[in-house]
């Protein structure tokens, strides 16, 4: 326990006082946003702010999580290195795509189709690694409870590259405004250090390997403090912007967090906020390909909520509000399944 609270006060530390640092350095080079001319009005004045204040994260994190385990209460895992290696391959991919924006002064970095294509690549290299280098179970399951969908190791692979991309932009889409994404972010780290040690205390029935559940609650110890601590500075209004490199490094971290502790399935519900994000543009691309309307006056849907005239912070108290009911009802869900596998085990 006194790891994990080493690990967030580390991180939240080194977030709140090395994003400056990062603010400085890209106002001294005038590398600020570029705001899409078709968003809100309202937008326009955020014009120039800095960004890919998501570096600061990232670092972050990996301070945090290296200084956690000083001392012999947790051990390095293989496990917790990969969620640390993926939060870092999908954060330098979210850099070169923050990077050709301000370098090049646009809105669009990456070309879409070599944004997803490296997408796709870093997350076939952690799903690999983890089933051959960290031996993850590839049965999918709520809670890692008597798993009883079994993928096999392509099938497993497959699914984790697809629940790393999907995350991880899911995260990028709700980075709209201000604090938006961290803020809910952090909600789902900190239910998923819940999860990880309480299967750590509990790993006879979890069949997890106590030192990797420790590991992982760590690891979302550490990604909740990056989060929080960042959120000091881009609160509304917000003075820096994480950019690609922090949204994607995120998502990346989450989707590896729930994949490794085996709770894939409720990624969807801890992460609810997201969903509902992704599923507005969905929907908003459909409805206009095949009907030729839209359905949302804007996507994401926190857009569309602005246009219908709810003032920005507003937007945000209510959205960061469904994503903690989003993650109590995860952490609802998994107390639950442990109560029903307690008592047949009683």
């Amino acid at each position: 326990m006194l790891a994990m609270m080493e690990a967030g006060g580390v991180a939240l530390l080194i977030s709140i006082l090395a994003t400056p640092f990062v603010m400085r350095f890209l106002q001294r080079r005038q590398l600020g946003q570029h705001i899409r001319e078709d968003g809100p009005a309202t937008h326009l004045a955020k014009a120039g702010t800095p960004t890919m204040g998501g570096v600061a994260v990232v670092g972050a994190v990996l301070v945090g999580y290296v200084l956690g385990h000083v001392g012999p209460t947790v051990a390095f895992t293989r496990t917790g290195k990969l969620v640390i290696l993926a939060v870092f391959m999908f954060g330098g991919i979210g850099l070169v795509d923050d990077w050709i924006k301000v370098s090049h002064k646009r809105s669009l970095g990456l070309q879409k189709r070599g944004k997803f294509m490296a997408q796709i690549v870093a997350g076939v290299a952690f799903s690999e690694l983890a089933v051959r280098w960290a031996h993850t179970s590839t049965a999918l399951s709520f809670t890692r409870v008597d798993p009883s969908i079994h993928l096999g190791e392509a099938g497993w692979v497959a699914m984790a590259t697809i629940v790393l991309v999907a995350t991880s932009n899911a995260v990028n889409l709700t980075d709209g405004l201000d604090g938006l994404a961290a803020g809910a972010s952090t909600f789902c780290f900190a239910v998923l250090a819940i999860m990880g040690y309480w299967i750590f205390r509990h790993y006879a029935i979890y069949h997890v390997l106590p030192a990797d559940a420790l590991d992982l609650a760590l690891c979302s110890v550490a990604l909740a403090g990056a989060c929080l601590g960042f959120l000091w500075w881009n609160a509304a209004p917000a003075r820096i912007i994480m950019g690609d490199t922090g949204a994607l490094g995120i998502g990346s971290g989450l989707a590896a967090l729930c994949l490794l502790l085996n709770v894939d399935l409720l990624l969807p519900i801890i992460g609810g906020l997201f969903v509902i994000e992704t599923l507005s543009v969905i929907v908003q691309v459909v409805s206009f390909r095949v009907f030729g309307r839209r359905l949302l006056r804007m996507a994401p849907i926190h857009h569309h909520c602005e246009l219908l005239g709810w003032p920005e912070t507003t937007v945000i108290v209510r959205f960061w509000m469904l994503a903690g009911l989003f993650s109590a009802l995860g952490l609802g869900i998994f107390y639950g399944e442990f109560l029903i596998m307690n008592r047949v085990i009683s």
